[in-house]
């Protein structure tokens, strides 16, 4: 540890004490005015700084309204005319005083900024690498200065660890222990409290995340009482829970993903907006965004004071003239410098050795050439241009091609099937699948572990399958596995000598930060049209800790749409690492694809397609493909690295081929475009989902295209005016046979005729004939048929609705069966005698209801609840009566179970009051926890005065347990001792106590039934009813 280090370290042990005690009592008005007075003089700092790192900055300052403090920068001189006259007199331009005490200011303004030569102290597990240690420094200055900025590290350089050091540092030597909040993305959550208790354990780190119930718990047991210092949530939580985050002076806002929050307009860049912090500090893996607007957005998330106006900006750096002008190209570096730190792995980490990427050109099998076909046949007046052109249809287009170079079985149709069967057909109808069976094995052989990203996560749902066929150890991970999920598979991937060979991951799913570096091998199902989406995938292996050489396998579908998207994002990521590592920007909408360049991509290829009909997949041996794969990676990569930003612009394929100026389509002798008005084929439409499982769900990348809905069956017609009676309502069961009858005789006089219903299988027909049946030989109601119906129609709980009826329900479940006193109470609207009449109806007939079965277990349930808090309740009884002063005489059995956090007086003190207040009384802990902090034993005792009301609930469950061991531990003692002192002819009459024979249950009333019972009887109640 450095020596100023050790310094601060020992004043912060010296004051720690009284720091606490003065957060204490100060009073939350004194912190406001605090916080605000930080926040003005950040500001202050926070101009003078910009101001001498570059003149520019006055120009923003200047035609900013939302300062409301003037820049402290160097005042103006006034012109004078006799130093006008002397301005060639270099040595007189300013005087000896001027100078000194323009010097002594300086001096007395210059503020020491701390800091670190080698890891901090309190970073534990290991020691940060030198340029995290710089980039720690770097982030102080930053805070000394009043300035949030940028960490745009590459992936994989320990960004997270950068920052839990940043607040350690303001934890352990500024006394700002919080509160700070870091926004992450779901699935990084738990990643990132693993880490503050991995690197920096005295940083109090809680996560809120879950359902609604599980918030609002947490915020009133955990947040809310504010005995922590860091929070790490999600986005959505931000936007949830956004009252409550606004009640906060947070110290430090972090965000992970920074480009969450480019669109300004967007409601968590709102949201985020208004939340009052000191400090801000984005984080991202991938370089700034090349959109103007979007670098706008960072920036005036960071200084709104500074960059309050987009135009402004716009016009400053008009995007056209920066490409280039070599003066705006300079102040957008002189811009960017005091912000913004990124560094390369190939900079700074020099024992990670390079990823080594290898294209595998793939061909077509039978069945995709098939379906490809089909795509383009079905628009084929759009491809050649003789059609409306839509950009939506082409994307459209691009989509369905991109499906068919993955695996036909992204159709439904094309897996053969029913019965479906798991074989090698799922391997030699795809070529990319067929390499992928010949490469597994060898790299299985290799000891290697691997990662397989495809964008489509119905292609992982294909995956998944072959690994069950091969018997691979997989885990899988989209946008549709749960959060404990994540963790788990996570975890199971990266422990030692774990069995599991392929971790399958949707491309654009699970966030940043997911660190799968045990695996050496990347497979690249399918490219993502955003090359920094591949990128990002690649490290989540290449990243710090990976020992072995990485190697990333990029399948690509030859003579397909696929070669020529890899192409496009080759050329965009080579334009803007030139761009954006020159420090220029480049407009967005070069970008984005045109109808023109979606037509080259969809003809790329065409001619290979239909002139072949046979397979292109090779049984050449993995090694030759791989072989002849990294030859031509080489060659094109040569190719690229030859041409200049001019020539990258412009570079393109071939998509004419030997055809020239003729249609794409007119090969073998045949107009394709003739044919299809000829051929079925021409009113093709897509297909719907695969049916092979029920999880499958495309990204939204690619859901617009598959809104199909099945056609419902229409329903049997009912009479216009019959009356709509329900089960709860208990009319007469004469009543549904006579409504029945007048169902049947309705249907007969529309000559309704009943249809099979498929999915009743052998059945169907039986069933069919017979409602037929009831319907041909059905009679109208007599007249006086017609008479009792209206009579039973009044016979009913007819003023009954189903929210009494679920109030009645609900008020069983808190009470039990028996409370009727406390059910009539809860049925609002009802009298004690209507709730009563109800209550024994319900009990005679509740076997004739629909949904009994979940009726009776949600009601059982609820009384399974009461008779444990009666258990609870006598338990303590039990324990406390065995005391005169339980206070001072109570002890626990602990067993193996005692602890080392609560001592026995804080359990002690515990199981009294409990017991004194009440187990069952509603908000016990919190009072308990109340009674903890007034009684003047625990004056001293900051460990149990700092517990929550969840922690203390927590600890008397344990306690519980204990008692009850206890107390059961003790009757079996008491019975063994009087088997004992029995005599040894016979057992005396009162030895069968009820301490030795066990109670029998409760019997439920003459008129109620128990679930087993209900459920026994309910079937053949059900077949009476329509």
């Amino acid at each position: 540890m450095s020596k100023p280090e050790t310094a601060a370290v020992e004043a912060n042990e010296e004051n720690s004490n009284e720091t606490t005690s003065d957060a204490a009592t100060s009073s939350s008005g004194e912190k406001e005015a605090e916080f605000d007075n930080k926040i003005e003089a950040d500001r202050s700092r926070r101009f003078d700084f910009l101001l001498k790192q570059t003149e520019i900055f006055t120009h923003f300052m200047t035609n900013s309204t939302k300062s409301p403090t003037k820049p402290k920068g160097r005042p103006k001189k006034i012109k004078d005319k006799d130093k006008e006259k002397d301005i060639a007199d270099h040595r007189h331009r300013k005087t000896e005083q001027e100078e000194d005490e323009e010097l002594l200011a300086e001096d007395s303004a210059t503020k020491e900024i701390f800091r670190f030569d080698a890891s901090p102290s309190y970073i534990k597990s290991g020691e940060m690498r030198d340029y995290q240690v710089r980039g720690l420094n770097w982030m102080i200055s930053l805070y000394e200065n009043g300035i949030n900025g940028i960490l745009a590290d590459e992936m994989g350089l320990g960004k997270t660890l950068q920052t839990i050091s940043l607040l350690g540092y303001l934890k352990h030597f500024k006394n700002q222990a919080g509160p700070h909040i870091v926004i992450v993305p779901k699935s990084t959550l738990q990643n990132w409290v693993n880490e503050f208790k991995k690197w920096c354990p005295s940083l109090r780190a809680v996560c809120l995340i879950g359902d609604q119930d599980t918030r609002n718990t947490f915020i009133r047991d955990v947040l809310l009482p504010g005995e922590w210092d860091v929070c790490v949530t999600s986005y959505e939580m931000c936007i949830r829970e956004k009252s409550v985050f606004k009640k906060f002076n947070w110290r430090y806002l972090v965000i992970d993903e920074a480009h969450r929050i480019k669109n300004e307009k967007s409601k968590l860049s709102e949201i985020l907006r208004e939340f009052k912090t000191a400090n801000r500090l984005l984080i991202t893996g991938t370089p700034l965004q090349n959109n103007l607007h979007e670098l706008w957005a960072l920036l005036n998330f960071l200084l709104p004071d500074v960059f309050n106006s987009s135009e402004d900006f716009d016009e400053w750096f008009n995007t056209n003239t920066c490409l280039g002008d070599d003066a705006l190209i300079t102040r957008l570096h002189a811009v960017l410098k005091p912000f913004l730190l990124r560094r390369l792995k190939a900079e700074v980490e020099k024992r990670l050795k390079p990823k080594k990427e290898m294209k595998i050109f793939v061909g077509l099998s039978k069945m995709q050439r098939d379906w490809y076909t089909k795509v383009l046949l079905k628009d084929i007046d759009i491809v050649n241009g003789a059609g409306k052109v839509e950009k939506m249809r082409l994307q459209n287009i691009l989509m369905q091609l991109r499906k068919c170079t993955n695996h036909p079985y992204l159709f439904d149709g094309a897996e053969p099937g029913p019965p479906y069967t798991t074989d090698t057909h799922l391997v030699y109808n795809s070529g990319k699948m067929a390499i992928l069976d010949k490469l597994l094995p060898k790299l299985q052989e290799q000891e290697s572990r691997v990662l397989i990203f495809s964008q489509m996560t119905r292609m992982l749902d294909i995956l998944e399958d072959y690994c069950h066929w091969r018997n691979y150890n997989y885990c899988r991970l989209d946008g549709q596995t749960p959060h404990e999920d994540r963790n788990r598979q996570i975890q199971e991937y990266n422990m030692e000598n774990s069995t599991k060979f392929i971790f399958m991951l949707s491309t654009r799913a699970g966030g940043l930060g997911i660190n799968l570096a045990t695996a050496d091998v990347v497979i690249i199902y399918d490219s993502d049209w955003n090359p920094q989406m591949d990128l990002q995938a690649m490290d989540r292996a290449h990243r710090i800790g990976q020992k072995k050489q990485v190697r990333v396998f990029r399948l690509i579908t030859e003579s397909t749409v696929e070669e020529k998207i890899v192409e496009r994002a080759e050329v965009k990521l080579r334009l803007d690492k030139m761009v954006i590592q020159g420090g220029r920007l480049v407009d967005n909408r070069s970008n984005q694809l045109n109808k023109d360049e979606m037509l080259n991509i969809i003809r790329f290829g065409a001619n290979q397609v239909f002139s072949s009909k046979e397979t292109d997949i090779t049984d050449e041996d993995i090694d030759v493909i791989l072989e002849r794969g990294e030859v031509k990676t080489a060659e094109q990569k040569a190719q690229l690295d030859s041409l200049g930003e001019s020539s990258l612009r412009t570079f393109t394929m071939d998509t004419n081929g030997e055809a020239g100026s003729s249609s794409v389509y007119q090969f073998e002798g045949e107009d394709w475009r003739e044919k299809q008005k000829l051929n079925a084929l021409g009113n093709w439409i897509e297909p719907p989902k695969r049916e092979r499982k029920a999880n499958y769900a495309v990204d939204a990348y690619f859901r617009e295209a598959l809104r199909v809905s099945e056609p419902k069956a229409p329903k049997a017609p009912r009479p216009p005016k019959q009356p709509i009676v329900q089960d709860f309502q208990f009319f007469p069961p004469r009543l549904f046979e006579l409504l029945d009858q007048e169902i049947y005789y309705f249907r007969k006089t529309v000559g309704y005729k009943v249809p099979k219903n498929t999915e009743l299988g052998s059945e169907a027909s039986k069933v069919q004939r017979e409602e037929q049946r009831k319907i041909d030989e059905a009679e109208p109601l007599s007249e006086d048929e017609f008479q009792e119906k209206e009579v039973l129609l009044s016979q009913g709980f007819t003023t009954w609705t189903k929210r009494d009826f679920n109030q009645f329900i609900k008020a069983n479940e808190k009470y039990g069966r028996d409370d009727i006193e406390n059910i009539a109470k809860d049925v609002e609207g009802k009298t004690p005698e209507e709730v009563i009449e109800y209550n024994a109806v319900f009990w005679e007939r509740c076997t004739e209801l629909q949904d009994i079965e979940r009726i009776m277990g949600q009601i059982e349930r609820g009384e399974a609840k009461i008779q444990r808090r009666l258990s609870i309740k006598k338990a303590l009884d039990q324990k406390m009566s065995r005391y005169r002063a339980p206070f001072h005489q109570l002890r626990l059995q602990y067993g193996n179970n005692k602890g080392k956090n609560y001592t026995e007086i804080d359990d002690r003190f515990l199981v009294c009051m409990l017991h004194k207040l009440g187990f069952d009384k509603e908000n016990v802990y919190e009072e308990l926890r109340a009674a903890i902090r007034a009684s003047p034993q625990f004056r001293f005792d900051w460990f149990i005065k700092s517990r929550t009301a969840l922690e203390i609930q927590r600890r008397c469950n344990t306690l519980i347990t204990l008692i009850e061991r206890e107390n059961l531990e003790l009757e079996e003692k008491e019975r063994a001792e009087k088997k004992k002192k029995a005599p040894k002819g016979g057992t005396p009459a009162s030895s069968g106590s009820t301490s030795s024979t066990p109670a029998p249950p409760p019997q439920p009333k003459a008129n109620q039934k128990r679930k087993s019972e209900v459920v026994a009887s309910s079937s053949n109640a059900k077949k009476k009813k329509k």
